[in-house]
């Protein structure tokens, strides 16, 4: 069969060997970062995602967090906690997803960042896309082990809900971190504190950059804003301002680091075949099953459509057309 060319050999991949790479020295040197999406809770409530930072030189957990999904807004949520509890450290080692990298070649338009490495940026934390599953097997071994333990750890508390797991957790870290965590080679810590300018508010939101037109609008999430000033109009003409939204939906337009007053002009039509990550699949047809569809109601008496001036005008119209259809045939 493979001399007549009927079958094609087809040889076996070769195993990749990942060589072992050596604990960072000091605490806070890098943080392995990822989401676990996994049956929590054993049917007793929705499946959901648990947000996993991991210290490579320790080994210890440094924050857990149940979320619907990964998100920007839910990293930035767990980003803010860790570095008020520990301060900032030198860097976050990340797999390749969309939050934390663009995954467009050859983008043409945009900065190449996403919104979370700005704000990484912002903050002078590096951030580190690993390039398989097993350069951070800290964090994907982590994941394993706390999808036995701690389903089965929250199946003994009773725990059925995100709230009493969110409340459990810091718990359940204490206890891990004393059975599993490693005494690191350097005592001392790489963490750094956060610097007096560095509003964690304004830094962990969504920031885009627009253009004004020459009436002073902006085009941003399907929504027209017209900016309100009192200086000359043409002053602020193609003017380049930032949009920051919060996770609360607060929308700040800055211009030269000055918030402007701004009023909603016009909200746009949504927008159809938008591209959904896998990760956030789940999250998004939740979202619309949710949202109840709007049914119209009968016309009211006063519609064109019921009144008889109409109607008698559609019916002489028929007969016209009736009239000339014969006209044609004969």
């Amino acid at each position: 069969m493979i001399a007549e060319g009927l079958w094609q050999v087809r040889r076996a991949p070769r195993a990749v060997i990942h060589q072992l790479r050596q604990r960072r020295a000091r605490l806070g040197e890098l943080i392995q970062i990822d989401g676990s999406p996994h049956d929590w809770f054993e049917g007793r409530a929705p499946s959901c995602t648990l947000l996993v930072f991991v210290d490579d030189a320790t080994s210890q957990l440094m924050y857990l967090q149940f979320v619907a999904a990964e998100t920007t807004f839910n990293y930035f949520a767990a980003v803010r906690a860790h570095l008020i509890a520990f301060g900032k450290p030198l860097a976050y080692y990340s797999d390749k997803f969309s939050v934390f990298r663009v995954n467009i070649p050859n983008a043409l338009s945009g900065t190449g960042l996403t919104q979370f490495g700005r704000a990484m940026k912002e903050l002078d934390i590096e951030l580190i896309c690993a390039h398989s599953p097993q350069a951070k097997g800290r964090v994907e071994r982590a994941n394993q082990t706390l999808q036995d333990r701690l389903t089965k750890e929250l199946r003994l508390q009773g725990i059925s809900s995100m709230a009493r797991a969110n409340a459990y957790l810091p718990q359940f870290i204490k206890d891990y971190n004393q059975r599993f965590g490693v005494t690191p080679r350097c005592a001392e810590l790489a963490h750094r504190p956060l610097q007096s300018g560095e509003d964690l508010d304004r830094v962990l939101a969504l920031c885009e950059r627009r253009t004004l037109s020459k009436n002073l609008t902006l085009s941003y999430n399907k929504v027209i804003y017209q900016i309100q000033t009192k200086r000359a109009a043409y002053t602020m003409r193609r003017a380049q301002v930032e949009v920051r939204e919060t996770s609360n939906g607060e929308i700040t337009i800055e211009y030269k680091g000055r918030a402007l007053q701004y009023t909603v002009y016009r909200e746009q039509e949504q927008q159809q075949a938008k591209v959904v990550p896998a990760k956030l699949l789940q999250s998004a047809l939740a979202r619309v099953t949710a949202q109840p569809k709007q049914k119209r109601g009968p016309a009211p008496k006063s519609h064109p459509w019921r009144s008889f001036e109409f109607t008698r005008n559609s019916l002489q119209a028929k007969e016209l057309r009736g009239e000339l259809c014969i006209l044609r045939k004969w």
